[in-house]
């Protein structure tokens, strides 16, 4: 049997972090090189050649545009190369959500694409980055990992990326899915898949973005005024994700102001600051009338990624903006 070759693709973040302890809880996001990593990884006998690609070392709240053009690009290059057989990115846990659905709906999935992180830094007690990484690796290599979509492998889960946030600060099952639970359960020796893969020989859905268009998240809150909404637009917004209470409300005001924006070009997104839930259609808003689209089951963050890809698409149009989150 041939060993897989996967391709890694470094970031940073927790899992190549450094700390000031094993005990303490203060550490450098990407204090570790990642080929420093990959000879941890290596060294434990783990059944594929691992080539590792340097992106960043940094922590992912700092990570955007340029770093999300070099991991396209190098994923784009892999997809087109017979000789690797799989991709791992290496990524902060913050923004993993934003990163994994912007590579989820620009690239094509006829090889596995997996995400991996850690909540502990690489020194730490009881550090889980090792596990989550030979886990990666795990996933990486089954051939029934095609088709998928990208992944996110973190607490022996397999997460879809178009259905995983983070949804706790430091717990190590920090991930949850929404509405579809985890894809497979994983350990360094055991895979096992919940389905059939669900998008084989997918092309990409969408161009990757040309440019990074402005698109906002605008949490409610109980006493505000349209005042937000009017700075948003007066710093060129092209698009604005409102956190909405409940299923995506905020007071009358702020809608109201949200369905001028809307009246005037700028598609506005009901999603909700509620962990977890769908975001209907006209319910409580009157989404026909006022030209809103419901985020459906998209947090704030995702919500806000699928609309940066849209506009960028050229998808402005309340129909089509909905029919897209409808339809992912």
């Amino acid at each position: 049997m041939t060993t897989p070759r996967i391709l890694v693709l470094g970031t940073g973040g927790t899992i190549a972090g450094a700390g000031t302890g094993a005990t303490g809880a203060a550490y450098r996001p990407g204090g570790l090189a990642l080929g420093t990593l990959v000879e941890h990884l290596s060294a434990l006998g783990l059944a594929a050649e691992l080539v590792p690609q340097e992106i960043a070392r940094i922590g992912s709240q700092d990570i955007g545009w340029a770093e999300w053009q070099a991991l396209h690009a190098a994923c784009t290059t892999a997809l087109a190369d017979p000789a690797i057989d799989g991709i791992i990115i290496t990524h902060g846990t913050d923004t993993a959500e934003e990163t994994g659905f912007l590579l989820d709906l620009t690239l094509p999935t006829h090889k596995p694409i997996v995400m991996v992180g850690a909540m502990r830094a690489a020194d730490a007690v009881g550090a889980d980055g090792m596990r989550n990484f030979a886990n990666a690796v795990k996933v990486a290599s089954d051939p029934q990992a095609a088709g998928r979509g990208v992944m996110l492998v973190m607490g022996d889960a397999v997460l879809a990326a178009r259905d995983a946030r983070k949804a706790a600060t430091s717990s190590i099952d920090a991930f949850r899915t929404f509405p579809r639970g985890p894809l497979a359960r994983v350990t360094p020796a055991t895979l096992d898949w919940f389905g059939p893969p669900h998008r084989t020989g997918e092309l990409a859905r969408y161009a990757f973005p040309p440019e990074l268009p402005r698109v906002a998240i605008l949490t409610a809150g109980a006493g505000m005024d349209e005042k937000p909404v009017e700075a948003l637009l007066g710093i060129g917004a092209r698009g604005i994700v409102l956190a909405g209470m409940g299923q995506g409300n905020a007071p009358r005001v702020v809608i109201e102001a949200l369905a001028r924006a809307a009246a005037s070009g700028v598609p506005v997104v009901r999603s909700t600051r509620v962990d977890e839930g769908l975001v209907d259609r006209n319910v409580e808003v009157d989404d026909d009338v006022l030209g809103l689209v419901a985020a459906r089951a998209f947090g704030p963050a995702r919500a806000r990624m699928l609309l940066i890809v849209l506009i960028a698409n050229g998808i402005t149009e309340a129909a089509a903006v909905q029919a897209a989150f409808d339809g992912v």
